[in-house]
């Protein structure tokens, strides 16, 4: 069965930008302006860039979280292949086995797959996870021998992945509008790299400052900031802290949440400022509007205090907290650095932080009076990042003027 044996592409890092990367650098696609392989910073500011996004969500049975989005998620695959000019390929089928063949076939001619799977499905990525939801993203497939009955993956990590071909097919299945999809892509097309970058930047600046293209308006950006510090601040206001994320697990599950979607979640670095810094940099060349640069340092400096929100956020001065934190960052690196070899000790740690969520229930660490101190303190880091970011926003708005 086909694999190909010269894959060594594992440097992507998110989903939609680490797995467009990582296929082009096998392909031999390079960077008009470097003569190196598209950097994942150039794909995450074509697709979007940088946002701040803040939504909390409670359902029945599941512990509430507050999600926090770092880049931009309207459509940002199409959106990035778009702009890029980069022909796709589809190919999707109810049948499975007619969806290993499309695959084999793809394998066969010499090119790696991009196909869609849900995430809970696969055996390698310990997530703390007591409940099941679907999280359908996409990876590149380089491998598969259904006589050994194993596929070969390349999704995050920065070493191969493996999983039975059972799991891959349940992996594919699991969600009926990505179900068996894989796709093939053409090379971006070369004439179009400045126009996408200026569109990428244009619609992070849109996404920081204007009505976004769905969804209200105080979920985007600097609103978004300002209502994030209200609700913590605010204990009377609608879907304040106080009442979503009241003392006790469900206080946890919050700074937890949070945590994870700006330090950990299919990322490396603190809220990707430092990626989106990155690309800035690389704008500024290609566009030839060194202003840019300016920009990129205040988004450099915006990461830095990301970092800090992180230790507001699970404090050293909360020994259990603490762990929860490390526990999260060290399963992070294990499976960068490890993949599926660190698995057992990734199950550990995992299932060490299930305990820490249950032991809130009954021993929490904060007081009620200390509660409403703590969150203050979230509330002011926020509106620090927020300051800072308005800066850099505003030398992006100044350089493509």
């Amino acid at each position: 069965m086909p694999t190909l044996t010269e894959y060594s592409q594992f440097e992507g890092i998110h989903w939609e930008t680490g797995t467009v990367r990582n296929y082009y650098d096998y392909c031999g696609v390079k960077a008009p302006h470097t003569g190196e392989p598209y950097s994942e910073a150039l794909l995450m500011g074509v697709s979007g860039g940088a946002v701040l996004g803040y939504f909390v969500f409670a359902y029945k049975g599941i512990d509430p979280h507050a999600r926090i989005l770092t880049r931009n998620t309207f459509d940002p695959m199409e959106t990035m292949l778009q702009r890029l000019g980069a022909v796709q390929e589809l190919r999707q089928t109810p049948s499975p086995d007619r969806a290993v063949g499309n695959l084999v076939d793809t394998l066969e001619n010499g090119t790696p797959a991009i196909t869609w799977v849900d995430a809970q499905s696969l055996p390698y990525d310990p997530q703390p996870y007591e409940f099941e939801f679907p999280h359908v993203l996409p990876v590149v497939v380089y491998g598969f021998d259904e006589e050994a009955d194993e596929v070969l993956i390349a999704d995050r990590a920065r070493v191969p992945l493996s999983v039975s071909t059972g799991e891959l097919a349940a992996a594919r299945a699991k969600v009926k509008k990505f179900r068996h999809r894989i796709m093939t892509l053409e090379a971006p097309n070369a004439d179009k790299l400045q126009e996408a970058v200026q569109a990428g930047i244009r619609f992070s600046i849109q996404l920081y400052t204007d009505k976004p293209p769905k969804g209200a308006r105080h979920n985007f950006g600097f609103a978004a900031f300002e209502r994030w510090a209200d609700a913590l601040r605010k204990p009377k206001m609608r879907s304040s802290w106080e009442k979503e994320f009241p003392r006790g697990r469900k206080m946890f599950a919050g700074l937890e949440s949070v945590f994870g979607d700006t330090h950990t979640f299919g990322k490396e670095g603190f809220a990707e400022r430092d990626m989106f810094a990155a690309f800035l940099e690389e704008a500024a060349e290609i566009l030839e509007r060194p202003a840019l640069r300016e920009a990129a340092e205040q988004f450099r400096t915006s990461a830095d205090a990301w970092q800090e929100l992180g230790l507001v956020l699970l404090p050293d001065s909360v020994p259990v907290w603490a762990e929860a934190r490390n526990l999260m960052l060290e399963n992070q690196r294990l499976f960068l650095e490890q993949g599926g070899a660190a698995i057992e000790e990734g199950r550990a740690n995992a299932d060490r932080l299930i305990g820490i969520r249950r032991q809130m229930e009954t021993d929490f660490p904060l007081s009620e009076e200390e509660v409403i101190t703590f969150r203050e303190e979230i509330a002011a880091q926020v509106l620090k990042i927020s300051a800072i970011e308005e800066e850099a926003v505003a030398a992006m708005k100044e350089a493509m003027a």
